[in-house]
């Protein structure tokens, strides 16, 4: 009887890795955004349309970011957000 093979692993794209400096601005200008109330567009690995809206809430347990817009709520893992800009 022939050996089984075992299923190959689907390999997933791997989010791109970066520093300490990097992710403790990424950090700060959403801390600074939630306090101003104001609106940001986030770049999210992942994804092919930025998250645009009004931080609501930074969950530092489950390491959330909740954005909200028209009521609509949008929950984005802080690992998987590259970019935070303002609108222009």
């Amino acid at each position: 009887m022939p050996p089984v093979e075992k299923p190959k692993k689907k390999s997933k794209d791997k989010r791109p890795t970066r520093d300490e400096a990097i992710l403790e601005e990424i950090g700060e200008r959403l801390v600074e955004a939630k306090e101003e109330e104001s609106e940001v567009i986030l770049t999210v690995w992942g994804l092919d349309e930025p998250v645009q809206g009004q931080i609501v809430e930074l969950d530092t347990r489950l390491k959330l970011v909740h954005v909200q817009k028209y009521g609509e709520l949008t929950k984005v893992p802080f690992m998987d957000i590259m970019k935070v800009r303002s609108p222009d």
